[in-house]
């Protein structure tokens, strides 16, 4: 995958894969799937580090985990999220966390948001950066939104971030994240770009999906909205087996007799 087959794909009405990957290990396996693409996405400040919100990602934080899935994951197209407020700053500061982002191991950057960014998105891609934006559920702007809510369903929020659609793709943007947003208004932003959507709990018409890593594994089973498919049960199976390997060494039956050096 390259920023080329985006357009692509998106042409040719082939759906675009998109998964979140915050460490070496999981970049490793995830190498060797079909994936077309991950996503660092800051989201990593609440799943790796345990934090509230994604507003407690930082550059050198965002830039450490890149290298790290770069390291794992050499054969794939790596997007790297800009962290809260890394866009909004003077443009010398923008410009010096794009090139971390982008000499730890990024393909391209994710900005969340337009308005107020606009030049900022074209600058970078004038830069030679390419740009995926992310428009709906913003969660660097979650407490201005007043929390985690679906975007868009009145008539005048769908108008903004339709309108806001177009002028990214015009600002330069190879593709759009569309985030809790409702089914209609994805496809009608799908329909309307020519850069592909990828929706997260956007509805089944826009150009590819993304999810994060550990949700759709089903590591907290107690987390469950409503646009998440939990394709394992990871938390019982990944519990079970420690499980098992402590009541092997309860017993005395780990290491066994061809599992010691002699």
């Amino acid at each position: 995958m390259n920023i080329h087959d985006f357009h692509r794909r998106k042409v040719a009405s082939e759906k675009i894969s998109m998964v979140t990957c915050y460490d070496y290990w999981s970049a490793q396996l995830l190498n060797d799937t079909d994936l077309d693409t991950l996503l660092v996405g800051d989201s990593l400040a609440m799943v790796m580090h345990g934090f509230s919100s994604t507003v407690h990602a930082t550059v050198p934080m965002m830039a450490t985990h890149i290298a790290a899935v770069r390291r794992g994951a050499p054969d794939k197209f790596i997007v790297g999220d800009m962290p809260f407020l890394a866009a909004r700053r003077e443009r010398n500061e923008v410009l010096d966390a794009v090139c971390e982002l982008m000499q730890a191991g990024s393909n391209a950057i994710k900005i969340e948001g337009a308005a107020g960014q606009l030049d900022t998105v074209a600058h970078v891609v004038e830069s030679g950066v390419p740009v995926m934006g992310h428009l709906g559920l913003t969660p660097q702007s979650v407490e201005g939104l007043g929390g985690h809510k679906v975007q868009g369903r009145t008539e005048s929020a769908a108008e903004k971030i339709y309108q806001d659609a177009m002028a990214l793709q015009e600002a330069g943007c190879f593709a759009l994240v569309l985030e809790c947003v409702p089914q209609n208004l994805g496809r009608q932003i799908t329909r309307s770009l020519d850069i592909p959507t990828i929706g997260i709990g956007a509805g089944v018409h826009t150009d590819g999906q993304v999810l994060v890593l550990q949700d759709m594994l089903g590591m907290q089973p107690q987390f469950k909205p409503k646009f998440l498919r939990h394709y394992l049960d990871g938390h019982a199976q990944l519990s079970g087996a420690v499980n098992a390997f402590h009541h092997d060494v309860s017993a005395g039956a780990f290491p066994n007799c061809e599992e010691i050096y002699r």
